[in-house]
């Protein structure tokens, strides 16, 4: 299993606070966000990983090199300053893709059966598999209708009232979802989402675990709670 983690944004609620630094390398106890991340993946059975960077992404890679010394093995697919948004990176790190991939956002933490999801998107025989949450607009806007098992729309910039779900970030894709995504310039991935789900390429993994976030103060504070309650029931 390959998970690829787009951990090239800027950032840009949390900018006025962490201007120097990625996002991804955010200090929570003591450890940059994306160290969290990879633990909870390498505890998961996830142990090759694919970070596309961009914004200050060699502040990244000294920390992390080929990951060795964290247990997994990471390679890099780099942005630069241009970024190109979260379809352009993925483009970019197209010859480094495995067939299927594991594709989660840079600021999403999520305890989940990860093997579980995989063998749940093999068997579902899709190009696409989303995770999904039931959120009735509690965190923030639900984005995703969903009927027997299938994505019938996704829309990350527009709400329906029959909108109950939320992309949990994370899903799993076949790279033919590459040819969607045009080359060198700057793409959101989230459109092919919602193509895809007009066109009932998307399957729906359900869990009951909600996501933690570091995109926003909030989610930041909320995560940094999480972990500390963590660490308390593991003494």
């Amino acid at each position: 299993m390959q998970m690829v983690i787009l951990a090239g944004g800027i950032g840009t609620r949390l900018k006025s606070r962490f201007e120097k630094i990625p996002k991804s390398m955010i200090r929570i106890l003591g450890k940059p966000f994306l160290q969290h991340q990879i633990e909870l993946l390498r505890e998961s059975q996830i142990r090759r990983i694919l970070l596309c960077i961009g914004h200050l992404g060699e502040q990244i890679k000294d920390h992390f090199s080929n990951g060795k010394k964290f247990g997994v093995s990471i390679q890099y697919s780099e942005e630069g300053e241009n970024l190109l948004g979260t379809g352009g990176a993925l483009k970019k790190a197209e010859p480094l893709l495995d067939e299927n991939f594991f594709l989660m956002w840079g600021d999403s933490y999520l305890l989940l059966d990860y093997p579980d999801i995989w063998n749940a998107y093999l068997k579902a025989g899709h190009e696409g598999m989303m995770v999904v949450y039931k959120n009735h607009n509690q965190r923030v806007k639900s984005n995703v209708i969903v009927r027997n098992n299938k994505i019938v729309l996704y829309d990350k910039w527009k709400s329906y009232p029959d909108m109950i779900y939320i992309d949990n970030g994370i899903s799993v894709f076949n790279k033919v979802i590459l040819k969607e995504v045009p080359a060198d310039r700057v793409f959101a991935i989230e459109k092919v989402f919602k193509k895809w789900s007009l066109e009932g390429r998307l399957a729906a993994y359900e869990t009951k675990q909600p996501f933690y976030e570091i995109g926003s103060i909030s989610g930041l504070e909320e995560f940094e709670a999480f972990l500390s309650h963590k660490d308390l029931r593991e003494r």
